[in-house]
């Protein structure tokens, strides 16, 4: 393993971020991107070698701070950057009337923008060497279809999937960019709507697979970056046990 060539993976404190790091810990050096130190620590603790990973705290929100923060943590750790996955995520549940530019913005910031950041920090030469070469968004379904109370969430992961588009022409053929797009996940995010018993029977309804685990995304995310994927770039990749093709009448 080349400690100082690494896979930077942001989200990674819990959830589906956690997830990818723990399987990709054992073969990769990593760096692992969380906002909460805490839960960050348990992460990098669950890795294979945790000596070989770094921990990057800070809070997507604040995206201005991105590019400054990144760059510093790559030059004094002496790290460069093969393969970025962007697991960081925020959802904001809100009827379209409450969504003003402030909700807005901070689902952009955390889901888009930060990813945007972090893209023009790794492409510069002078701080990354030209190691760059594979870029994995963890997206959603909903970049691609309607939920009420989602309008922020699903203009957010709609940009970023169409940044990937962009960067798949733009960037090839020496950087492949792809985005994931699950479904319902069991991950502390989805906790909360995942005890409602309503929201469990309508998904019990509308998955065929039943809902995914973080592992199901993760398998996913090993593939992409893997050399099986070579000739994949620019694609929407749906994984969600079946929910965006079940047509049935409720």
């Amino acid at each position: 393993m080349d400690a100082s060539l690494c896979t930077l993976i942001t989200g990674a404190s819990s959830g589906i971020g956690r997830a990818v790091a723990v399987r990709l810990s054992g073969e990769r050096s990593l760096i692992l991107h969380g906002r909460d130190a805490r839960r960050l620590d348990e992460t990098l603790s669950m890795c294979a070698n945790p000596e070989s990973h770094t921990a990057w705290r800070l809070d997507f929100s604040r995206v201005d701070q991105v590019a400054g923060s990144l760059s510093d943590l790559l030059e004094s750790r002496d790290r460069a950057v093969e393969s970025f996955v962007h697991c960081a995520g925020t959802t904001t549940v809100l009827p379209a009337r409450r969504v003003d530019h402030h909700v807005a913005q901070e689902s952009l910031n955390v889901n888009y923008i930060s990813a945007v950041e972090i893209i023009n920090v790794l492409l510069r030469r002078k701080i990354n060497d030209h190691r760059l070469a594979n870029i994995v968004f963890i997206s959603s379904i909903w970049s691609r279809f309607g939920a009420r109370a989602h309008s922020a969430y699903c203009a957010s992961k709609g940009a970023l999937d169409g940044f990937m588009r962009a960067l798949a022409v733009e960037l090839a053929p020496g950087i492949r960019v792809n985005s994931i797009l699950p479904g319902a996940i069991q991950t502390p995010m989805a906790a909360e709507a995942f005890a409602d018993p309503s929201i469990m029977e309508q998904l019990n309804r509308d998955y065929p697979m039943g809902l995914g685990e973080p592992a199901n995304i993760a398998d996913a995310v090993e593939f992409v970056l893997s050399a099986r994927a070579r000739w994949l770039t620019g694609q929407q990749i749906i994984i969600d046990g079946g929910r965006t093709v079940n047509m049935s009448l409720k």
